[in-house]
């Protein structure tokens, strides 16, 4: 039996896997991580995760049994209100809702990465790169001198968002889509979480040679198409 109370279940490319990844790093929590494999997923994975995805956090209880906590944003918002470690919401109540409500336009950005992986042609790749390219400019306008979504702290904010930048840099070493065009505090945003050492942490080593193939095995056009 592990030594920490806490056991997330994961799956290395899943973004939603690494911000909680990321929470718990940079939060200094011990906890240890079991990877499933959801193309056959284990009878006791599926007891604890009532959709059968990633991420789900077990928590250890004094009496030895497990209480699961499933959806990145559930688990990541349980680690804040729980855990030791600096804060990682704003304390103020009108600013943590902002906060809040960035998180959850997140869903929006990653549906258009979700579209980029599975566009099966030239029209559905440039249509969704130009999508992200309108919801990225959005969050151009909210941001100020940075290095993170609201200055020098790091937030959950920022955790949500790294795991998305990081697929662009897979995604960019086939084809350049322009998203990132004209928008420099994204840009500088996006340099910024890569450097830091919890979103680093947060993938193992093979993390680019399996989103590769993962969009290999969907006959993903901008893999067909990349250089």
């Amino acid at each position: 039996m592990s030594d920490t109370n806490l056991t997330l279940y994961s799956l290395n490319i899943c973004p939603f896997v690494q911000r909680a990844v990321i929470t718990l790093l940079e939060k200094g929590v011990p906890f240890e991580r079991v990877y499933i494999d959801l193309s056959n997923k284990p009878e006791s994975f599926l007891a604890i995760s009532p959709l059968g995805n990633v991420p789900v956090l077990g928590v250890r209880q004094p009496d030895g049994s497990e209480v699961a906590i499933f959806e990145s944003v559930v688990i990541c918002e349980y680690l804040e209100e729980t855990q030791p470690g600096r804060k990682l919401h704003p304390a103020d109540p009108l600013a943590r809702a902002r906060h809040r409500a960035w998180i959850e336009y997140a869903s929006s950005i990653i549906s258009g990465v979700v579209g980029i992986e599975r566009a099966a042609d030239e029209e559905a790749l440039i249509t969704n790169g130009k999508k992200l390219a309108e919801r990225f400019a959005r969050i151009e306008k909210q941001l100020g001198g940075g290095p993170y979504f609201d200055g020098a702290e790091f937030s959950l904010v920022d955790a949500v968002y790294a795991p998305i930048f990081r697929y662009f840099d897979v995604f960019e070493s086939f084809r350049d889509l322009g998203v990132f065009d004209n928008l420099p505090k994204v840009s500088a945003w996006r340099k910024a979480l890569a450097e830091r050492p919890s979103v680093k942490d947060a993938v193992t080593a093979d993390f680019r040679e399996e989103l590769i193939k993962y969009l290999e095995e969907r006959k993903s056009h901008l893999v067909k198409t990349g250089n």
